[in-house]
């Protein structure tokens, strides 16, 4: 263990670590074909893309509550596919924090979506013990919560040719749908690395209309994440940094795959951009590190594949507060 410890010390390892980083990086901008087969009878809330989750990992794994090492509060409001009729809007709020013995911690989210006339929210606790190592620390994660939706059909009658339509006449069931999740999660000052499994119950309509909850290891989803930090300067560093969402079901495919590279000049701004392989989207990210506490981020996300005809993209804005930081611009923090 004294040997593996100094192997990966050496400065030899690191450029090893910041070579395979830049060849992730640009690798990635390949196309990953993905296609989701329909299924009548399951039962999906649209889990919401975000576009700026590297800011908030709580969005996609438990694991990263308290990891900010401070009580951090997120807010985000993204308008998804502008200028479409009933396109999703989204909002998520989350708080988070390592409780006093530094092992143990704690956060909350709940993100509320609508999009036609169907409104959805997910509301969520989250639990984190983290394992310090040499270089960083382990932290596994569990979060256990619900995800509620409903459809108002009858809203939109007035719209219709024919109004008095049986299919319109009554609402779809409120659906409430308890479910559980899981993650581990590794940072550093330099490297992170994380996967996560963000349901373990599926759920399916059955003949009646009523709705049965199943467990199938063939129903999930993976979400892995990683990336590092390359420094040029004092001024520069570089943050590049993937994230690949796959999915078991039926086809086993990529549902989501993004490459990122963020530019940190003077721990300030934070310019940079991304490539979803799978939607064929390109998105530009500026952030603006206000004060040691405060972030504020705007992201834009262009259409550059089939969406483009009926889209005219879609932006998402972010702020991140974090309540008696320990972090200082001597000691800043970007994982």
């Amino acid at each position: 263990m004294q040997s593996f410890s100094k192997y990966f010390s050496d400065i030899h390892c690191m450029d090893r670590i910041k070579l395979l980083l830049f060849s992730l990086f640009i690798s990635g901008f390949t196309s990953v074909p993905g296609q989701a087969i329909p299924d009548t009878s399951g039962i999906s809330l649209a889990y919401p893309v975000y576009s700026q989750y590297l800011q908030n990992g709580l969005m996609i794994n438990p694991a990263y509550a308290g990891s900010r090492g401070a009580l951090s509060g997120f807010l985000s409001y993204r308008m998804q596919w502008m200028g479409t009729d009933g396109a999703p809007s989204i909002q998520s709020v989350s708080i988070h924090t390592p409780m006093k013995n530094d092992k143990v911690a704690l956060g909350l989210m709940a993100q509320f979506m609508k999009y036609g006339v169907t409104k959805a929210t997910s509301v969520y606790a989250n639990y984190a013990y983290h394992i310090r190592l040499s270089k960083g620390k382990l932290s596994f994660g569990l979060k256990a919560g619900v995800d509620m939706s409903n459809t108002d059909y009858t809203s939109i009658r007035e719209t219709l040719t024919n109004p008095d339509d049986d299919v319109f006449l009554t609402n779809d069931k409120p659906y409430v749908l308890p479910n559980v999740g899981a993650g581990v999660y590794y940072f550093s000052d330099k490297l992170f690395a994380g996967v996560s499994v963000p349901s373990f119950l599926s759920y399916k309509k059955t003949g009646t209309g009523s709705v049965q909850a199943f467990h199938s290891f063939s129903e999930y989803d993976f979400v892995f994440s990683a990336g590092g930090l390359i420094t040029f300067s004092d001024f520069v560093k570089f943050k590049p940094s993937i994230l690949i969402d796959y999915s078991l079901q039926k086809t086993k495919r990529l549902t989501q795959f993004d490459i990122n590279g963020n530019f940190i000049l003077a721990d300030l701004i934070w310019l940079g951009g991304s490539w979803r392989t799978s939607e064929q989207v390109a998105v530009g990210i500026l952030q603006v590190q206000i004060n040691q506490q405060l972030m504020f981020g705007f992201s834009y996300d262009y259409p550059a594949g089939r969406m483009n005809s009926y889209s005219k993209g879609s932006s998402e804005f972010i702020l991140r507060y974090e309540f008696g930081s320990k972090v200082s611009a001597a000691n800043p923090r970007y994982f």
